[in-house]
């Protein structure tokens, strides 16, 4: 699966090669990632946000990205598209090194072929820009028209590829729906005819209506333009039905990688068991006796034998030990179909519940808190009035204090003591005048 280099990797290469590497297989690699550690901070603060990871994007394919939030997904697009630097390990596209530092015409060319569609429609567009400004942009800063008259028609027929009217391009993005503006985002990106599109869950924050629509044409663009997509997601239900590969990702570790098929039949990872098992049924009935499998990262021992993502056949990788890799090998080779979800009888269902009446959470703790506890500043003015209001104030606060009122106990505290300290004040003035008057 992974990518071997034979050449000097240190050669400053300044333009891109017309076809990336072919692998065991006869396929082209268009994006390697190998050994890739992504880290934010410095020092004892430094977070290894990706470890080590490796994998291959073909030409033409959908290779998706899966895991829970936090767990590194955007984070390697955005390194893939040189946003985020690598502080281990490097990043090849078209078996041109584009980590770190490369050259400027290298560099344009890479921002050329890669793209990236964002996950939040509105914020990703400028509010200041015209739709034609926004989509055009590109064609700009590339200048990838011939004239004025060819930038018109390159951006008119692209935004009548996405699903849209000619006359949205002099409107601005405010004027349009969640759904509408991902397109003008699919729009700026492919009409800037890249090879790789990174997709960083670009129907995430869309209507479930919407979804299908986006995926659609991005699909679209994959069979007419050959594009090749790096799909980032959270949602296992999506990605099996537009995938070729899955990844699934997990605290910054690749913890599995196989065919979209494959992943499902087989998820022998833990992990990947636990996200297959949290998609919804569509019958609620089902969904409600469905036991979820979770996932606990204290069942691998890697104290002795560490771990590393291994080829088990069939184009499928795993990450673990010794021990745990020759065990996911004897699975797959008894070919027997996994089970991530189960659906529970009547009598496990009352097992369950009669478990659970023991874990509830106790709903008096709520209250703990009274409602009417906001500090008010009204307290605080009036325990700052000297003598009377300030001993009021204690009075109160203690008596605030000991109901669990505890905003409005520091409030009467804060005046009291500020009442006290004006009081002592005035005191001190006044005897210094009397003083200075017997004197």
């Amino acid at each position: 699966m992974f990518m071997k280099f034979n050449k000097n990797e240190n050669v400053k290469i300044k333009h891109l090669p017309e076809h990336g590497p072919i692998d065991e297989a006869g396929k082209e690699i268009l994006l390697s990632l190998k050994n890739v550690d992504i880290t934010f901070g410095k020092g004892d603060k430094a977070v290894r946000a990706v470890k080590n990871a490796s994998f291959d994007i073909y030409k033409g394919e959908t290779f998706s990205l899966v895991g829970e939030s936090g767990s590194g997904k955007t984070t390697i697009g955005r390194a893939v598209i040189r946003v985020n630097p690598c502080a281990n390990g490097r990043i090849f596209y078209k078996g041109v090194p584009i980590s770190g530092k490369i050259p400027k015409s290298l560099d344009r060319e890479v921002i050329r072929n890669i793209q990236m569609i964002f996950q939040d429609p509105a914020a990703s567009l400028n509010e200041r820009a015209t739709v034609d400004y926004i989509i055009s942009e590109g064609l700009y800063n590339f200048h990838l028209y011939e004239n004025e008259a060819d930038r018109v028609a390159k951006v008119e027929n692209m935004i009548e590829e996405v699903g849209l009217l000619r006359e949205h391009l002099t409107r601005y993005p405010h004027e349009f729906s969640g759904g509408q503006r991902q397109r003008i985002g699919v729009a700026r990106a492919m009409v800037m005819e890249p090879e790789l599109v990174v997709a960083d869950e670009p129907i995430s924050a869309l209507d479930v209506s919407i979804r299908a629509q986006v995926l659609n044409l991005l699909k679209k663009f994959q069979k007419e333009r050959q594009t090749t997509y790096l799909f980032i997601a959270h949602d296992l239900s999506i990605v099996r039905f537009i995938s070729d590969r899955i990844g699934v990702i997990y605290k910054g570790d690749i913890v599995e990688i196989a065919d979209a098929e494959e992943l499902f039949n087989f998820p022998l990872h833990p992990y990947t068991r636990s996200l297959i098992s949290a998609i919804p049924i569509p019958d609620p009935e089902l969904e409600k006796r469905k036991k979820l499998f979770a996932y606990d990262p204290s069942i691998h021992d890697y104290s002795e034998s560490k771990p590393s993502l291994q080829d088990i056949g069939h184009g499928h990788f795993v990450f673990g030990n010794e021990a745990e890799i020759e065990k996911y090998k004897q699975i797959r080779k008894s070919g027997t179909t996994l089970k991530s979800i189960t659906i529970m009888t009547d009598e496990e269902m009352a097992a369950e519940a009669q478990t659970n009446q023991y874990d509830t959470v106790d709903e008096s703790a709520i209250l703990d808190t009274p409602i009417h506890d906001t500090g008010n500043i009204l307290y605080t003015i009036g325990a700052f009035i000297p003598i009377v209001g300030t001993i009021a104030g204690f009075i109160a606060g203690a008596i605030f204090k000991k109901h669990n009122y505890i905003r409005n106990y520091k409030a009467c505290k804060k005046g009291a003591i500020a009442g006290l300290c004006a009081l002592g004040a005035i005191i001190g003035l006044f005897g210094l005048a009397l003083l200075c008057a017997v004197l």
